[in-house]
């Protein structure tokens, strides 16, 4: 038995790491946006396969000495690195519980199917999908976008290529994305069995969107070569800085030419939650798939992504499978149909629905849209103030919620000034300061910010500011004495 010899012991432990978690959530400002691990805390954690038991709070003591301190930033207000939501203290204890119910979620009857049904209705409602619509909760939108991709393919190839697989001298299928589009589309294509190659990689215009003749001049050409359109892939936020693809017309082209229009929403796709957000996605309810994660602008903690199918049967087709120890019944414990697991790859799934519930519950959808319109705001804002500075260079516009810039010296050629923001962005990181983080943009390297933390104010973009004009002052110095 693997249960407390001792009962209040553990709950007097328990009790006391809830209080160590609520009062790291609580000082969350006193501490660096980031801190390097040391070399001894990482020693700690490189020991030899445990044979003996040890006390819970000798367990405990380590966990809190060599691991917590060291976090990837993303909770801290002023953590702008990358796309990465910031959960909620409430969200925490919904993931306790629902650890304490260790529910498997693949299906059967019991109390978490319902939440997760809950939390997919409501998912409906938002983006107007149909009754007959169904999704799923997903690790992430990774896995949503792998979903899409492969419930295309069933949709333009039938069920059967389960079993008899792609046969590129029967059918040869071709989809579209930007060159914008996150690298996870092209890693579901490679999954998925159609080959990257398959994936045509379109260019974008001034504002990093899809470039609509260069989509619709590709498809002419792939069809005229004997190729099957099948997948348009469009962006509800792109990974570098933020642009929305033209939805309503890219669901008109899907239409005319017979194609699946998946949508990467993997943040974006929630500013559907603001009333004056929203007309910036006009069109996603038109998408036959959408994918998203709750941990991001929702603030649900780590992980829980999801996708919506429009075509329920054709999302069924792609993944459902019986054996005997699947036998469905019409009552007990294995009734409930259609169970999850025929939705996705996994038979085996954590209850990701409770903090999604608990925190929409909590906090209602328009508090959440209010942080996300917030984000916004401050994005507007920090773009504004770069294209006040003559030090900073904006390089591309803020669409949403992302900012793209650099730090910009006299004297330096393209090669230099790349070199030259890089390590500015590792100095701001090291510095504890803030997180930003790097990208490409027309061929320049960028810092590159992005707000989708409810902690962050108006004060930590001044910080942020304030930090990069110092350490770009430090660094340009450096470099002219070096």
């Amino acid at each position: 038995m693997l249960d407390p010899r001792d009962w209040e012991a553990f709950r007097a432990a328990a009790h006391h790491a809830l209080d160590d978690a609520v009062d790291f959530l609580r000082d969350v400002r006193e501490r660096p946006a980031w801190r390097e691990m040391p070399e001894s805390a990482k020693e700690r954690l490189r020991e030899a396969l445990p044979r003996e038991p040890s006390e819970f709070s000798d367990v405990y003591r380590t966990f809190v000495e060599a691991i917590l301190p060291y976090t990837g930033g993303n909770i801290h207000p002023r953590f702008f690195g990358w796309v990465q939501g910031t959960g909620t203290p409430s969200g925490a204890i919904a993931e306790m519980l629902a650890a304490t119910m260790n529910a498997n979620v693949g299906g059967r009857n019991h109390g978490a199917v319902y939440v997760e049904r809950q939390v997919i209705d409501w998912s409906r409602e938002l983006f107007g999908f149909p009754g007959e619509a169904t999704g799923v909760l997903t690790t992430g939108a990774s896995e949503a976008n792998l979903v899409g991709v492969l419930v295309a393919r069933t949709r333009a190839l039938g069920s059967e290529v389960r079993e008899r697989g792609l046969d590129p001298q029967r059918t040869h299928i071709t989809g579209y994305a930007s060159a914008a589009t996150h690298g996870c589309v092209r890693r579901a294509f490679e999954i998925a069995g159609i080959g990257s190659e398959a994936l045509r990689i379109l260019p974008t215009d001034g504002r990093q969107r899809i470039d609509i003749a260069a989509l619709q001049e590709r498809i002419a050409a792939d069809r005229a070569a004997g190729a099957r359109p099948f997948l348009i892939v469009a962006n509800a936020g792109t990974v570098d800085v933020g642009a929305i693809d033209p939805l309503d017309e890219l669901a008109s082209i899907a239409r005319r030419e017979g194609c699946h229009l998946h949508v990467d929403g993997a943040f974006g796709a929630l500013a559907m939650l603001s009333s004056t957000l929203r007309e910036r996605l006009k069109g996603i309810e038109r998408a036959d798939s959408i994918a998203f994660d709750f941990h991001k602008w929702a603030h649900a903690p780590y992980d829980v992504g999801c996708v919506l199918v429009r075509d329920g049967e054709a999302h069924r087709a792609t993944f459902a499978s019986e054996g005997p120890y699947l036998t469905r019944m019409t009552r007990g414990l294995a009734s409930a149909t259609p169970w999850f697991t025929d939705y996705v790859p996994e038979l085996s799934r954590s209850f990701r629905a409770l903090k999604v519930w608990f925190t929409l519950k909590e906090h209602g959808a328009d508090r959440i849209a209010a942080a996300i319109e917030r984000n916004v705001e401050q994005a507007r804002r920090l773009g504004a103030a770069i294209d006040a500075d003559a030090r900073l260079e904006l390089l591309a516009p803020v669409g949403l919620n992302v900012v793209c810039f650099r730090y910009r010296p006299q004297g330096l050629d393209e090669a230099a000034l790349d070199a030259f923001n890089d390590e500015l962005v590792i100095r701001v990181q090291e510095s504890g300061i803030a997180v930003v983080s790097s990208t490409n943009i027309g061929g320049k390297r960028a810092l590159r910010a992005c707000f989708v933390n409810h902690r962050t104010t108006e004060d930590d973009i001044r910080v942020l500011l304030d930090g990069i004009r110092e350490l770009g002052e430090s660094l340009a110095r450096e470099r002219a004495l070096g």
